[in-house]
């Protein structure tokens, strides 16, 4: 059956010259007010002091050239908090710099870095609960101290593969793909 199946596919590609579409999944409902900035305060709507440094950009392909995050300007020492409320999954050094990653509800999860942690796996947080401070250096963004801020999205949740998405679409600020309707 799987040969049968690759055959058929083999062949939509020689006759359309084209691969069958493969749709991508809805993508996950964010409450509003219910993610904030991880620095430099946690108001909606405008970026922290410094701004972002370096936007988020997928890569073509899972493994591929990409910027999986955003990159947020602070100062070192600055408390980074957690976006929205969870679990922590991770705490602890990762090829070389401190990270915390949290998973939220709906197959969310965030991933903060370069971060000195103050909490360890398991711990419960809320929307704002500091999770660490941020260290100084963060490779790819030109200020003395940045901080990467990524989101993953497992779908459905508890699947084995993630998506990267823009952290941004947390506080209202993330670009969508918009795709016709016809």
């Amino acid at each position: 059956m799987r040969l049968l199946l690759a055959f058929l596919t083999a062949g939509v590609v020689l006759l359309t010259g084209a691969a069958p579409a493969v749709a991508d999944p809805v993508l996950p409902s964010i409450p509003v007010g219910a993610f904030g900035w991880p620095v430099g305060g946690l108001s909606a709507g405008a970026p922290p002091g410094g701004g972002v440094a370096r936007r988020f950009l997928p890569p073509p392909t899972p493994y591929g050239r990409g910027h999986r995050g955003v990159d947020l300007v602070s100062a070192a020492g600055t408390p980074v908090a957690a976006a929205g409320a969870g679990t922590v999954v991770y705490a602890g050094i990762l090829a070389g710099r401190g990270v915390v990653s949290v998973r939220h509800a709906d197959g969310l999860r965030t991933t903060y870095e370069p971060v000195r942690a103050l909490v360890t796996v398991g711990t419960v947080v809320a929307r704002g609960t500091v999770l660490g401070t941020l260290d100084a250096g963060h490779a790819g963004c030109g200020a003395p101290a940045c901080l990467h801020w990524g989101l993953r999205w497992a779908h459905p949740p508890g699947a084995a593969r993630e998506q990267y998405l823009d952290p941004l679409l947390l506080v209202g600020l993330g670009r969508t793909r918009l795709y016709p309707t016809g």
